[in-house]
């Protein structure tokens, strides 16, 4: 495995890379990690913007200038029409007078393709130049109940420009209206349309890969894994971004981060209570990642926040990836929140992040990028 640190150190050896993980865990790491996570115990009072970095504090605080209420006092559509991260994303935008740049996305197409129980809602990003590219199907967050693709825009145009590939941005069925699997139903679903369909789109389903954010996460996974069980062309390569990979909600990281934002344990466990159908989906392993036969996925990205109740479990996965064989890169940003992942334009960390995953994809599809960011 491969283990980028908090401050995007690359570092190898089976004990440090063990070490750095079980202190990506720990509520209280051993000397010598950065400043921020240095007493996590002690942090666990503070709120998120006391302990994020300057830039993440000034998306926490536009977001507290909304007005948003408590997502998991509201049903899911009164939750469906709260302010988001994005939006506080693009207030500090304004302010700071950023105009977001095109970054090289030369069409943006919205589609509808045919489900099993209807429509499905994509949205098609295609970079500049000349193809065949490579083609990413990306899933937004949301806990399988709220966002859709507007929410999760700047992410999906930051993968087209960094990946320099088409992306396929895909909704998909949402709690608790239409319960598991619906959700992870449909992400297949756009999966083998924009298999079957890259070539006309302009690129290479030889050199097809998956990203999730979140919840969105947990369903990128779940297609490499119906891919893999249905014989389906295999994604090579996978980014995960913080993604909800486990139920257990007293991990070390679910103590500390009980009521940060934008993301909390009540959140989780209402998200949790929407979209599933009763205690037994907690164990099913497409919900359940940690618990899921891991072999022979492809190689993947997992990409995690400090400020987060799904940190914790985001490193299990790792471990669990490692110990089934499969090549991994993890790399944990301090002093941000979830979400913060497509906050490029505003967050250090993000674009970071943005790049990471960019540069992950193209090592994947086998491209070099030459241009300039």
């Amino acid at each position: 495995m491969t283990i980028i640190t908090m401050r995007s150190l690359l570092l190898s050896g089976t004990a440090g890379l063990s070490a750095l993980l079980l202190a990506a865990c720990a509520t209280q790491p051993p000397s010598g990690t950065s400043a921020v996570a240095s007493n996590r115990a002690s942090e666990a009072s503070a709120t998120s913007a006391e302990r994020a970095d300057p830039d993440m504090r000034m998306v926490l605080q536009a977001l507290q200038t909304m007005g948003g209420k408590p997502i998991e006092t509201l049903s899911a559509q009164e939750a469906r029409e709260q302010p988001t991260p994005a939006d506080a994303a693009m207030q500090v935008m304004r302010q700071r007078g950023i105009t977001q740049p095109p970054l090289d996305i030369a069409n943006v197409e919205d589609r509808t393709i045919s489900g099993d129980a209807g429509p499905i809602p994509i949205r098609i990003y295609t970079p500049d130049g000349n193809g065949p590219f490579p083609v990413v199907v990306y899933y937004h967050g949301g806990g399988w109940v709220i966002a859709d693709l507007d929410t999760y825009d700047a992410s999906a145009r930051a993968l087209a420009h960094h990946a320099n590939a088409i992306v396929v941005s895909a909704h998909y069925r949402q709690g608790p209206e239409h319960k598991f699997p619906a959700a992870h139903e449909d992400a297949f679903k756009a999966y083998q349309w924009a298999v079957a369909n890259a070539q006309a789109l302009g690129g290479d389903p030889s050199r097809i890969a998956v990203v999730g954010e979140s919840a969105g996460g947990n369903l990128a996974m779940n297609v490499a894994m119906q891919a893999r069980n249905t014989g389906t062309t295999q994604p090579v390569h996978e980014v995960l971004v913080y993604p909800v990979a486990g139920t257990d909600v007293n991990t070390a990281s679910y103590q500390e981060n009980a009521n940060a934002k934008p993301l909390n344990k009540p959140m989780m466990e209402w998200f949790f209570r929407q979209y599933l159908n009763g205690p037994g989906d907690f164990a099913d392993p497409r919900i359940n990642l940690i618990a899921a036969d891991l072999k022979g996925l492809p190689p993947t990205t997992i990409i995690g926040a400090e400020i987060d109740p799904l940190r914790s479990e985001g490193v299990t996965l790792a471990q669990r990836l490692e110990a089934a064989g499969v090549p991994v890169t993890y790399q944990l940003y301090d002093g941000v929140t979830h979400e913060f992942f497509g906050m490029g334009a505003v967050v250090d960390d993000a674009l970071d992040a943005e790049e990471l995953a960019g540069m992950q994809l193209q090592r994947a599809f086998g491209t070099v990028d030459a241009r300039t960011d």
